[in-house]
């Protein structure tokens, strides 16, 4: 139970916070797109093994994934679709798992409570160039700031998250 929890908090993590849906998404739209394009370009070209959509849509697969195992089109047009469909579709292709990979990594660097901890340590640098009001401001914003906290810590005991008591 705990393993799957842990899968689809993951799986979960990974839909929300990368660009793999719209990416998988432009990535089956274009190899339609391309397939279909390829399909009308072979169509009626003696000796084309692409007779049917369903075999431009296999051609367009094996293309990009295959380093070379798909038939060769047969027209000059097809054989221009062919080939700027392997170079984007593997761009997307492989670009897609190194951008969802990146992204899912990068992730808790890139969160609001790291970002507020790095400006402060950048303006606490930079102490000595303050006035005595801006100082003063500061400290006022410090204490208002810890005051904050306490009263949010307060309330999260206060009452529990119910995450927690599903366990």
């Amino acid at each position: 139970m705990k393993r799957t929890s842990r899968l689809k908090r993951f799986v979960q993590d990974i839909l929300t916070h990368t660009p793999i849906i719209r990416m998988v998404v432009l990535l089956i739209v274009l190899w339609m797109i391309f397939s279909a394009g390829l399909y009308i370009s072979e169509s009626g070209i003696e000796g084309t093994t692409i007779t049917s959509y369903g075999n431009a849509l296999y051609w367009g697969i094996a293309a990009f994934s295959t380093a070379g195992i798909a038939d060769t089109p047969q027209s000059g047009v097809s054989q221009l679709i062919g080939g700027i469909w392997i170079v984007l579709g593997s761009m997307l292709f492989f670009g897609t798992i190194v951008a969802t990979v990146t992204a899912y990594f990068m992730r808790p660097l890139q969160r609001p409570a790291k970002r507020i901890i790095e400006t402060i340590e950048y303006h606490l640098e930079q102490l000595e160039d303050l006035s005595i009001e801006e100082l003063d401001l500061l400290k006022e914003t410090t204490d208002a700031l810890i005051v904050h906290m306490e009263h949010v810590k307060e309330r999260h005991v206060a009452k529990p998250d119910s995450t927690h008591m599903r366990k």
